[in-house]
């Protein structure tokens, strides 16, 4: 009875795919930080100062095929880089560098500059048109900011927005009207350079996929998380070196809050003391005057009631 053996048969790859799959892999090893960004609708002349700007501060981009970083992804055998494999695409580029992830990222988005949509670009935020005055005449343009959604009037004889409108979502895809309703509001929603999707940190064996560095928004952000640790700091009664300060105003308005306080109720009882002497002034000079009258009107009592005495006694008068 024969044996049928199964042989396994593996795709041929050719020696320069093995060379760029094993380089990938060896940075991935070697490099700190490996970032996958989008060179989706990059102009050539400017991916290529891009590059060299970046090969300048240390950094090495390579771009190669999806099938390819995914295999050298595997093949490096870092831990948790499979996670990077889902935001790896068709027009994307792998950059190393010794800096960690947001580092890196805030380079690449140091170096973006601001381009208008196209037809079947994919929003990288919410793209909202908020109200306020255009340098659009009034004519077809009114119907063509109305087909997007859009509210308008007439003001100084140019078109104005009247309420603010979200036209398109972050990770959808903009239609042809849209992005010429936005290119007639001069509007720049896209970004031109490197777009970091992902990075892998090899340090700390981690990937991050949201890496969106807005300076002015963390700054923001920052100041009021200090704010609302600094209400809670003062609500709870602990006291540090940054609101010690407020403790020592409060103590001090609460003292002469309280000093007032003791100094109207000592007025108060001055105050009291002062009538109840005068009510026992009133009193006894009340008393002293009832006394006088009376003195007064006893004499002239004895002198009646002698009289009566004498008229009622004749006999004993003369009889003296």
């Amino acid at each position: 009875m024969g044996k049928t053996e199964s042989k396994k048969v593996e795709a041929h790859v050719s020696p320069l795919k093995k060379q760029i799959v094993a380089e990938l892999a060896n940075d991935v090893a070697n490099y700190r930080t490996t970032l996958v960004a989008s060179i989706k609708g990059l102009p050539a002349s400017q991916f290529q100062e891009l590059k060299k700007n970046l090969r300048e501060k240390g950094c090495k981009i390579k771009v190669a095929r999806k099938s390819l970083i995914l295999r050298a992804f595997d093949e490096s055998k870092a831990e948790q880089i499979e996670q990077l494999k889902q935001v790896v695409g068709d027009s994307t580029c792998l950059i190393f560098a010794n800096e960690d992830a947001f580092e890196l990222g805030e380079i690449l988005i140091e170096n973006q500059t601001p381009a208008k949509a196209k037809a079947g670009d994919v929003a990288l935020e919410d793209i909202t048109v908020e109200p306020g005055p255009t340098n659009l005449s009034p004519g077809p343009a009114i119907s063509e900011l109305g087909a997007v959604g859009l509210k308008v009037a007439v003001e100084g004889g140019k078109l104005a927005i009247k309420e603010p409108k979200t036209l398109v979502k972050k990770g959808e895809e903009i239609d042809e009207k849209t992005a010429n309703v936005l290119a007639k509001l001069d509007m720049m929603p896209m970004k031109i350079g490197f777009i970091p999707l992902g990075a892998y940190d090899n340090s700390e064996k981690k990937v991050y996929l949201e890496i969106k560095i807005d300076k002015k928004a963390a700054l923001e952000e920052l100041r009021e998380a200090i704010k609302r640790a600094a209400g809670f700091a003062i609500n709870v009664g602990y006291v540090v070196r940054e609101n010690v300060g407020y403790f020592i105003a409060r103590a001090a308005r609460e003292f002469e809050a309280l000093k007032a306080l003791v100094s109207e109720k000592a007025q108060g009882k001055e105050e009291e003391q002062g009538s109840s002497q005068e009510e026992e002034g009133a009193s006894e000079a009340s008393a002293e005057e009832t006394s006088n009258e009376e003195e007064k009107a006893s004499p002239n009592s004895d002198e009646h009631s002698e009289e009566s005495n004498s008229e009622k006694n004749p006999d004993e008068k003369n009889e003296n």
